[in-house]
């Protein structure tokens, strides 16, 4: 089974070794991973695959190769998993039930019909379709399904829907000392250079010292010059938390290759859409918070602003005062994009989320549009593709 998928992988332009293949089958020997799709997958990927670059071929070759395959796993297991019986709460529904059930119409209905509910429930519910609860259809509660819905008091995200989230949620910070599967991002972001001397004078100038060396027939004179360093000042805002968890482990890759990359660096957390203020501090964002105003009037404008996000949420969160999914927003988000925007002409968004789902997602769009189409994948071509964009901008 295995070898065939080992020559899926060669077929599919993967230059993959049997050195490598004996790895994986050591590894499953040593049983490093269960017997789920889930834990297969990145233990292949690691022994099997050396460069990130064939990440997107792989995904494709696994895709095809083991379609259908964690059905057979699950039956081999002969076990109900624990989780479904912690989880039994849950409800799915299908597709047909799904198109059933209809929003609440609208950003101020929702809120207007929550603080009813507020006022209305004293007591725990399950499975209404009203009422604040779990498992059911309501717009507000856990651990069930609403198109359009306010989250109270879930572990996560399931169905990345709700419109705004009733948790005090904690993220963690992004670790810039990560340095596996760094260099090619730092290759792209290279591209985004302006030389400059700066400092002081400790690096040797040889055609001077030669020069004057010869004037002085002979006798060694030593000149000295500022070293050269990349003059390009950075401004990076990274979205943290929630559908972000997803891509935390590229987002640390970037955030090493820039923090290396880039002497002149400043970076800032937000969650889904920039508002009035933003935070360096995950564990602390709740109470050191810097105003998006004060980073206007710091930083000049010969600065580049460098969005990471996936741009996916409610496009209430860009367009609406109170959008935001976490705390109350007295200005909607696009108008400080917009404030942004008109102080550093040169800005782009890096999105981890593959192009062709861009489309579908209204919230990547209004972020593209108020960007004017400055969106590129988070890849090593589109990273290229940003700098020059940067670098049109001096």
């Amino acid at each position: 089974m295995l070898l065939a998928f080992f020559f899926k992988l060669r077929a599919c332009g993967i230059p993959v070794s049997i050195t490598e293949y004996l790895s994986l089958l050591g590894a499953l020997e040593a049983r490093i991973c269960d017997y789920r799709v889930e834990a297969f997958y990145p233990l292949a990927r690691c022994t099997l695959v050396k460069d990130e670059r064939h990440y997107d071929r792989y995904d494709q070759a696994f895709a095809e190769y083991f379609r259908g395959a964690e059905s057979l796993f699950d039956a081999v297991a002969g076990e109900i998993p624990e989780q479904w019986l912690r989880r039994q709460a849950e409800l799915h529904l299908s597709e047909a039930e799904r198109q059933r059930i209809e929003s609440l119409g609208g950003w101020e209905r929702l809120m207007e019909t929550l603080r009813k509910r507020l006022a209305e429930q004293h007591r725990r519910h399950q499975g209404g379709n009203k009422m604040i609860g779990t498992a059911g259809t309501s717009p507000f509660g856990a651990y069930g399904y609403n198109p359009q819905g306010v989250r109270i008091g879930q572990h996560q995200s399931r169905h990345r829907r709700a419109v705004k989230v009733w948790d005090r949620r904690e993220f963690r910070n992004l670790d810039d000392r990560l340095e596996l599967g760094t260099r090619n991002l730092q290759m792209a972001l290279r591209r985004l250079r302006k030389f400059a001397r700066q400092g002081a004078a400790e690096e040797l100038d040889l055609d001077a010292t030669i020069a004057g060396t010869a004037k002085k027939a002979g006798l060694l004179d030593i000149h000295m010059i500022p070293e050269r360093r990349n003059a390009v000042k950075v401004l990076l805002f990274l979205d943290v938390g929630g559908s972000m968890n997803d891509h935390v482990q590229i987002c640390e890759e970037l955030f090493s290759a820039a923090r290396s990359e880039f002497r002149h660096l400043e970076y800032h957390y937000f969650h889904n859409f920039i508002y009035e203020s933003v935070w360096k501090n995950n564990r602390r964002r709740h109470s050191e918070r810097f105003a998006t105003l004060d980073l206007i009037r710091t930083y000049g404008h010969d600065h580049k602003l460098i969005f990471v996000g996936d741009a996916t949420m409610s496009p209430y969160e860009i367009l609406y005062p109170g959008g935001s999914i976490e705390h109350w927003n007295e200005e909607p988000g696009s108008l400080w994009m917009q404030r942004l925007l008109e102080h550093y002409p040169g800005a782009v968004w890096l999105n981890p989320e593959p192009p062709a789902r861009w489309p579908h997602t209204a919230s990547v769009q209004l972020t593209r549009e108020l960007l004017g189409e400055r969106m590129y994948p988070l890849t090593v071509n589109g990273i290229e593709t940003a700098m020059n964009e940067l670098l049109s901008h001096h």
